[in-house]
């Protein structure tokens, strides 16, 4: 099977996460419509969901998936096309409807890709029923969904999204693996060909539901911004979240511009295009490196390999060992002469024998009579002074 795969960009790309429920929206979406229709009370249906998951050990988020089923039976359909219409009543919190098109196009301005996504214990078809959704406003919905038969009805859990397993979906967007049944999200991808590096990563959510993925991003590089209600500003959720370094920031779920938020992802987006701008020029740089550093096992890739050594030496015995070994080439180019000139001033261990006898014949061969270079002359001027010394005192 052929999986559809994105790629390194030209530009950078910097992914925002989020949540959904209570982070994009103030309450749980099946609250906002679908419970009422099955004439059922808001605490009385999550309560009755709970106890079912604890009583038989089950995951919580296929309990509330069961309980929707169970409930709409008899009472109202339970189809993809009404699940989506239930998502488009979902109320979103001020300036989310035009949030995702003015953030991609500050990042335009600066020169980055921005995309959002959706990571969600919530439906994904209550999710693409929003005004958002329909609009494109996400790269990707990963959130719990059903199996629908050929009647559009809703039969079967497809896909449950709970804490943990919210992690897998960060791995995915880093690589570019984007399709859930794809398994080269396992692959190995070296740093430079990522295509969503953690760095460039923001996630945002309201609490615990959000704790895995936050501590991810964090640990690698990312940042994590905690939300709270901007009506009520309860912050408790959040502080406890600053305490446990889940996340780095906290702001009130206001996606206005001139908000605190709305500051904050635009300043992060800041960073990532200076950053990324240095990464390239590194990345440019090692690569030019590796294609000019000498074949493996060749007499360059030896000479090399013993300039490191005495670059690297911090005792006698392996100063006075590498010298030996030196002794034995006759063709040091003059740049590789320098380079060992520059080692004899800089390494203290080397410095300080420069006159023994066999590490003084070394740098008499290697420099010359009359050495070219500055580091090489001061070399020989070192060598000079010790042996005056020497002799004037023995």
């Amino acid at each position: 099977m052929t999986h559809a795969r994105k790629y390194k960009e030209e530009q950078p790309v910097v992914a925002i996460c989020y949540d959904f429920d209570k982070t994009l929206s103030p309450e749980n979406m099946q609250e906002q419509g679908f419970i009422q229709a099955v004439e059922e009370q808001v605490p009385d249906f999550w309560k009755t969901t709970n106890r079912l998951a604890e009583d038989n050990e089950m995951d919580q988020n296929l309990a509330y998936m069961y309980m929707m089923k169970a409930r709409a039976a008899g009472k109202v359909l339970f189809t993809k096309k009404q699940l989506m219409e239930y998502g488009a009543k979902v109320r979103l919190f001020p300036g989310v409807a035009d949030w995702f098109e003015r953030i991609r196009a500050y990042g335009r301005a600066k020169g980055v890709l921005v995309e959002h996504y959706i990571i969600s214990s919530g439906l994904k078809e209550m999710i693409e029923g929003t005004e958002v959704a329909r609009a494109g406003a996400f790269k990707k919905i990963y959130a719990s969904s059903f199996y629908y038969d050929e009647n559009g009805v809703a039969v079967w859990p497809a896909q449950v999204v709970n804490y943990t397993g919210k992690t897998q979906f960060l791995f995915r967007i880093e690589k570019g693996v984007l399709d859930i049944n794809d398994p080269a999200v396992n692959d190995s991808f070296a740093p430079e060909d990522l295509r969503v590096p953690f760095r460039n990563m923001i996630y945002i959510g309201d609490s615990d539901t959000d704790i895995p993925c936050m501590k991810l991003v964090n640990a690698n590089g990312g940042l994590s911004i905690g939300v709270y209600h901007p009506e009520t500003m309860e912050k408790a959720k959040v502080y406890q979240m600053m305490q446990d370094n889940r996340i780095g920031y906290f702001a009130p779920a206001d996606y206005r511009a001139g908000t605190q938020l709305d500051w904050l992802v635009k300043t992060i987006i800041d960073r990532v295009a200076v950053n990324e701008t240095l990464l390239k020029f590194h990345y440019a740089n090692q690569k030019e490196t590796e294609q000019n550093r000498p074949a493996e096992g060749s007499h360059e890739a030896y000479k090399a390999d013993l300039i490191a050594a005495l670059e690297r030496s911090n005792s006698f015995a392996s100063t006075h060992e590498v010298v030996k070994k030196m002794r034995l080439i006759a063709d040091w180019t003059q740049t590789e002469k320098e380079e060992l000139a520059g080692i004899a001033l800089e390494n203290r261990q080397v410095r300080y024998i420069v006159d023994d006898v066999d590490v003084g014949l070394f740098f008499d061969q290697l420099l010359g009579e009359n050495p070219s270079g500055p580091q090489a002359q001061r070399v020989k001027e070192l060598l000079e002074k010790r042996r005056k010394i020497r002799k004037q005192k023995g």
